[in-house]
């Protein structure tokens, strides 16, 4: 038993250290790298929030309830993501491996679970909810934002592979819950 998690362990890491590589050219690593910098803070609060919050004021009919139900989702969201932080005192990768790359300023917190990934999950999930007729137009338009910032918190090396796993898996499931309660309203 104790070889497999040694095992996972070493597999998580490997995952990671390919995420957060840098390209041997420097135009790509310098486009990769704004890329991925712009891209994480989709998953910010403030970025989540504000946008959900103007979408329900200005959009109409059923993309303002889908307003309503994203900033609602990334409020409950981040309940399971405080307490799991709380219990589960992760250092980040940057924090407990060498030679990791990283941001100018990195966070602090734990690393377990990912909320800029819960945020980001919590906020796509209502919008692929929406309208089923509209989903082969907008689930890659989620893959690639979530995607991104999922990725992008591996490349800036705060998260591990498990971190962004859950927190998508908590953003999504936050979301389906709000939108099930939702319609018994």
């Amino acid at each position: 038993m104790i070889n497999m998690v040694f095992w996972v362990i070493a597999q998580e890491q490997r995952i990671f250290f390919w995420a957060n590589r840098r390209p041997p050219h420097r135009a790509v690593n310098v486009w990769l790298s704004r890329w991925l910098g712009t891209m994480t803070h989709m998953g910010g609060a403030s970025f989540t929030l504000l946008t959900a919050l103007a979408c329900a004021l200005a959009a109409p009919g059923a993309w303002s309830t889908a307003g309503w139900q994203c900033a609602a989702a990334v409020t409950v969201s981040h309940i399971p993501v405080a307490v799991v932080k709380r219990k589960f005192s992760r250092l980040r990768p940057y924090q407990a491996l060498a030679e990791v790359h990283t941001c100018r300023k990195p966070l602090r917190d734990s690393s377990f679970p990912s909320g800029h990934t819960t945020a980001v999950f919590a906020w796509l999930t209502p919008w692929l909810l929406i309208d089923s007729a509209l989903l082969p137009l907008l689930l890659p338009i989620a893959v690639l934002i979530g995607g991104s910032v999922a990725w992008s918190r591996m490349y800036l090396g705060l998260h591990y592979p498990s971190d962004v796993t859950v927190g998508a898996v908590l953003g999504s499931l936050s979301s389906v819950l709000v939108s099930a309660a939702w319609s018994l309203i």
